[in-house]
């Protein structure tokens, strides 16, 4: 199997986890878009009924309008049952980096205020340590330049993303997304910890403690990993 047909089988695998009412944060990138399909199709025969989902960005909320998904905003909604999300890189820990499609912020805003987060991946995206994926970082435009100075004398080796016309790739939220080019986090609490504290950063592509269940797509089908 390629990878995208390891993606179609994770994505369409974890519609196992969704429940009848249940209300579920639906996450971003090409292997949920699999499984916002696999969800739309089993509401649409009547296998799943009044399901909610919380969109992290405005790609998934699309897709899920023109499948008939219910949708409410985080703050329309008092608890999320389940959050399902791909992640770019997930290290032997189970730590995970995510914003490899620059929706960081939403995607943890719903992963936190989430019951259980499911990952679902290819098994590429399994690392022993966290890092060959560079990191995404969502700053406000307004001083970016600095925190990205900051970044170069620590030696992080910055980049601004961009767009494929060169200019500044915007997020959801109008905001930049610095990549930093690390190769290798030996200690990603402490880098989580040192970014957080930094003045115009929104927020960092570090997702620490917060993923319950991993599902890899796998040459010989999808393997179920319980992280915590």
């Amino acid at each position: 199997m390629d990878q995208n047909q390891l993606k179609q089988l994770v994505g369409e695998k974890s519609v196992d986890w969704i429940k009848d009412g249940m209300i579920v944060g639906l996450g971003t990138g090409s292997t949920v878009k699999f499984m916002v399909d696999a969800l739309g199709q089993k509401i649409q025969a009547g296998e799943l009924k009044n399901i909610i989902g919380v969109t992290t960005s405005k790609v998934t909320a699309k897709q899920a309008q023109q499948l008939g998904i219910t949708l409410k905003s985080v703050d329309e909604v008092d608890h999320i049952d389940l959050t399902i999300d791909g992640a770019d890189e997930i290290s032997a820990a189970f730590h995970g980096i995510k914003g490899g499609g620059a929706a960081l912020l939403f995607e943890k805003i719903v992963a936190t205020n989430s019951s259980k987060n499911i990952w679902i991946v290819d098994q590429s995206k399994m690392v022993q340590d966290l890092g060959a994926f560079p990191l995404p970082v969502e700053v406000i435009p307004y001083g970016s330049q600095k925190v990205f100075e900051r970044f170069e004398a620590k030696g992080f080796k910055p980049t601004f993303r961009k767009k494929e016309d060169g200019g500044l790739l915007l997020t959801d939220s109008d905001n930049y997304i610095i990549d930093l080019h690390l190769e290798k986090i030996t200690n990603p609490h402490e880098l989580a910890t040192y970014l957080d504290q930094q003045v115009g950063i929104v927020e960092h592509g570090l997702f620490l403690d917060l993923v319950n269940t991993v599902i890899v797509g796998e040459q010989d089908g999808p393997k179920v990993l319980e992280a915590r």
